[in-house]
């Protein structure tokens, strides 16, 4: 009997530790990098602010009933680890924080931009063809399809293009 349940032990032990992996991190640190890469939940404009702070914000605003809003997580994720200490990668839920979307003025969503300061008390936001524009309809991209990625790559990269000629001006001052 004493055998038996020794046996019995043995075994749940085997089962709950199968599959266990030693190279698997157990520290908080990995967490806590997977975080830092993440999308930001935005749900108040201060966010958007405090951020704008240090870098660029791109913002997507859609719902999770919204299969095109869906479709982009994996890309906003991408971004996330691509521009991770160059750019922030925020997304507004429009259903849960709809004076945001109706600040924005979303007509149509998903509905993706890319702030890069303020100016007057007005956002300005990073065209696709590199200029800069307080117009948000002008630095608008709405809807998805195959080529948002390399779209929102080519925005964030003249963004932080217009930030290092920002610093490098505030610096000749």
């Amino acid at each position: 009997m004493k055998k038996s349940v020794i046996l019995l032990i043995l075994l749940v032990l085997a089962l709950f530790t199968a599959g266990c992996d030693e190279k698997t991190p157990t520290n908080s640190t990995s967490s806590e990098t997977n975080m830092e890469k993440s999308v930001v939940a935005i749900t108040q404009l201060e966010q958007v602010n405090t951020s704008l702070q240090k870098n660029p914000v791109f913002v997507k605003i859609g719902s999770r009933w919204c299969p095109e809003c869906r479709s982009l997580k994996p890309v906003l994720d991408k971004l996330a680890i691509e521009y991770q200490g160059k750019a922030t990668i925020a997304a507004i839920d429009a259903d849960k924080n709809p004076e945001l979307a109706e600040y924005f003025e979303v007509e149509f969503i998903p509905d993706s931009f890319v702030i890069v300061g303020i100016e007057n008390g007005t956002y300005v936001y990073m065209q696709d063809n590199g200029n800069v524009s307080p117009d948000r309809s002008k630095a608008r991209f709405v809807g998805r399809n195959d080529t948002d990625e390399e779209m929102f790559e080519k925005v964030l990269d003249f963004s932080l293009i217009q930030q290092e000629k920002a610093e490098a001006n505030e610096t000749k001052r």
